[in-house]
């Protein structure tokens, strides 16, 4: 089993309130959630205005496939054009417990 982990820091400039940021992120995060079937959520930068690191993991048997899913999955957060990516950042664990 591999586990795929990774950080996306977003910055958006024309935001003028958290209610408006969190209104993108929570559209952001339940986008990746259903259209990658990933673990996604907001992991740091809650109570910024104009900031946001979202947190994200993969499970799968190959570690190929979680590779292939998270280039997916960031490449998607880059084409959003309501923020742009400050830093993306990703590993790839094996884990076995069997």
């Amino acid at each position: 089993m591999f586990v795929g982990v990774a950080t996306i820091q977003i910055h958006m400039t024309a935001i003028s309130s958290l209610k408006e940021k969190r209104s993108i992120v929570k559209s952001l995060v339940e986008r990746l959630k259903n259209r990658f079937n990933c673990s996604a959520a907001e992991v740091a930068h809650q109570d910024v205005k104009n900031s946001s690191i979202i947190g994200l993991a993969v499970v799968a048997n190959d570690s190929t496939f979680v590779n292939q899913s998270l280039d997916t999955i960031i490449n998607f957060a880059y084409n959003d054009e309501r923020f742009f990516i400050v830093k993306a950042t990703r590993e790839v664990f094996p884990h076995s417990d069997y």
